[in-house]
């Protein structure tokens, strides 16, 4: 795959997000204000209430009407990857709070209880999942130990579709192609069943979504926010976050983005964005 070159600040944000968190330690437990949330990891909401939820280095936090933080479960796990997959029902990965005594690296895991508890489904110790992408009844999970983007439909058992370094990955609306951005920012296209790649020419793109509507959504790495209503052909930009971007997520209740510290949601389809947090 022939790779376009970028600038140095955007090599330098990308190198920051491939990096996001140690890989050899869990996380440590602090004394700071246990209402502040930083480094961001990863966004979903609930179905259950329509709460949002917000996985960082310091654990998992639920935000409210009144837009404050609630650490869930006195817990500090640090979660990498994180989305919802059903009414209170959760996946994540990352590494785990000091006080437990589990591995480093904590494969897939799930919670039913909105993050209450957490059980280990598959590869605990072996994987540090930074990307997961439910589509239908198959899971996409790229595990930064490895750089290789993997297949399950069981939770399980995995098959590998491709190893290249990855940011994000989204399904389109027929699920039989990924649009995906690698570790410099460069769009391709990824054919699940043959693991083929293809560059797209479109912008400069980190972190990607797609709607209920089967539009594809991304994020520069300077904030700017893109639709594409092709499988990624052609983009078109629709607004900004005024940020650089550390995670996104498109739910029925909305678009939601965050920078590192700073949680935004977008009603109108990425055009206008309203700090929650």
């Amino acid at each position: 795959m022939n790779r376009t070159s970028l600038t140095t600040a955007t090599l330098a944000l990308t190198t920051a997000l491939l990096a996001g968190c140690s890989e050899e330690t869990p996380t440590q437990v602090t004394s700071a204000d246990d209402t502040q949330v930083g480094h961001i990891h990863g966004l979903g909401i609930d179905p259950a209430d329509d709460t949002l939820y917000v996985a960082t280095h310091f654990g998992l936090f639920q935000v409210k009407d009144d837009h404050e933080p609630t650490r869930v479960a006195d817990r500090y796990q640090d979660t990498m990857a994180f989305t919802v997959v059903g009414p209170g029902h959760f996946l994540g990965s990352g590494h785990p709070d000091l006080r437990e005594d589990l591995p480093p690296h904590l494969g897939l895991i799930e919670s039913t209880d909105a993050g209450q508890t957490w059980k280990p489904l598959a590869l605990q110790g072996r994987a540090d999942f930074h990307i997961l992408e439910p589509a239908g009844d198959v899971l996409y999970a790229y595990d930064a130990t490895s750089g290789r983007l993997l297949r399950t439909e069981d939770r399980a058992t995995f098959e590998e579709v491709l190893a290249v370094p990855l940011l994000s990955v989204a399904a389109t609306e027929t699920q039989d192609q990924l649009i995906a951005t690698t570790d410099q920012a460069q769009l391709i296209t990824i054919n699940p069943a043959t693991g083929e790649t293809r560059e797209l020419s479109g912008p400069t793109t980190t972190y990607l979504d797609t709607a209920p509507d089967g539009t594809v959504a991304g994020i520069a790495p300077d904030g700017a926010v893109r639709i594409s209503s092709d499988d990624g052909q052609s983009w078109k930009k629709t607004g900004s976050i005024d940020g650089q971007p550390a995670a996104f997520t498109i739910s029925e209740q909305g678009w939601y983005a965050a920078t590192e510290t700073t949680v935004l949601r977008s009603t109108d389809a990425g055009a206008t964005w309203t700090r929650m947090l």
